[in-house]
C-alpha cells in the first residue's frame, strides 16, 4: 500500500514504539489523503493514529507468533535497497524502450 510503511514484525530487537507510531502515522496519512489534517480534522486524525499505534503494538508485541530466527535490520535494509534499485532499473528500461 505505501512503501514508507516498514516491516516491523519479528526483528531482534523488537520494533520500538517510535517505529510503530511512525508506521501508524503513514497509514493514516495514506488512507485520509492529506499529509497534515485540517484543524477541523486534527482530533480525529490524532485519535486514529493513537488507536492504530495501540492495535499494532498489541499485534506485533503480544499476539503474533513467529517461526524461525528473527530478522536482521541490516539485512532487511540491504534487501529493500536492492528492490529499489531493481525497480528503478525496470522503470528506466521501460522509458528507454518507449523512446523517452
Amino acid at each position: 500500500m505505501c512503501r514508507n510503511i516498514k516491516l516491523l514484525f519479528h526483528f531482534q530487537p523488537p520494533a520500538t514504539k517510535d517505529e510503530i507510531h511512525a508506521s501508524a502515522l503513514q497509514y493514516v496519512r495514506k488512507v485520509s489523503g492529506p499529509g497534515q489534517p485540517t484543524a477541523a480534522n486534527k482530533e480525529a486524525f490524532d485519535r486514529a493514529v493513537a488507536e492504530i499505534t495501540a492495535i499494532t503494538e498489541r499485534l506485533l508485541l503480544t499476539e503474533l507468533v513467529a517461526k524461525g530466527p528473527p530478522r536482521d535490520r541490516e539485512t532487511e535494509k540491504q534487501r529493500a535497497k536492492a528492490r529499489g534499485q531493481d525497480r528503478d532499473e525496470r522503470i528506466r528500461k521501460k522509458i528507454l524502450a518507449e523512446g523517452g
